[in-house]
C-alpha cells in the first residue's frame, strides 16, 4: 500500500514538532521519527482501527496523538495527526467534512 499524507496532516506534524522542540531541543525530531514509524506501520495494520469522527484512527505508540486516515483503493490517506489531549470538540471541528 502507498501512503499519502495530506498537506493539512503535514502541517499538524510540523506544529507538533515545533511544540516539542520548544519543550526540549531535539524532541521535535524524536516526535517526527516516532510518528513516521507509526504511519509506516499502517502499511501492515491499515483498516483494523476503530473509527472516530468518521475516520479510522491509529494511536501513536509514544505520543498522545491520533493518526486519522482513510483507505482509498491501495492508498492510505493521512487526513490529520492530532493531539488526543485537546478538547474533543476541537478535534471534531478539525475533521468536519471528512465524515
Amino acid at each position: 500500500m502507498k501512503i499519502r499524507i495530506l498537506p493539512e496532516a503535514e502541517s499538524d506534524l510540523a506544529k507538533a514538532a515545533d511544540f516539542y522542540d520548544a519543550q526540549r531541543d531535539g524532541a521535535g525530531e524524536y516526535f517526527i521519527a516516532c510518528l513516521a514509524a507509526d504511519i509506516e506501520a499502517l502499511k501492515i495494520h491499515a483498516g483494523v482501527h476503530e473509527r472516530q469522527h468518521g475516520l479510522l484512527r491509529a494511536l501513536s505508540k509514544r505520543f498522545p496523538f491520533g493518526i486519522f486516515y482513510e483507505l482509498t483503493g491501495t492508498t492510505i490517506e493521512i487526513i490529520a495527526v492530532l493531539d488526543c489531549r485537546q478538547n474533543p470538540e476541537a478535534i471534531e471541528s478539525r475533521l468536519r467534512g471528512y465524515e
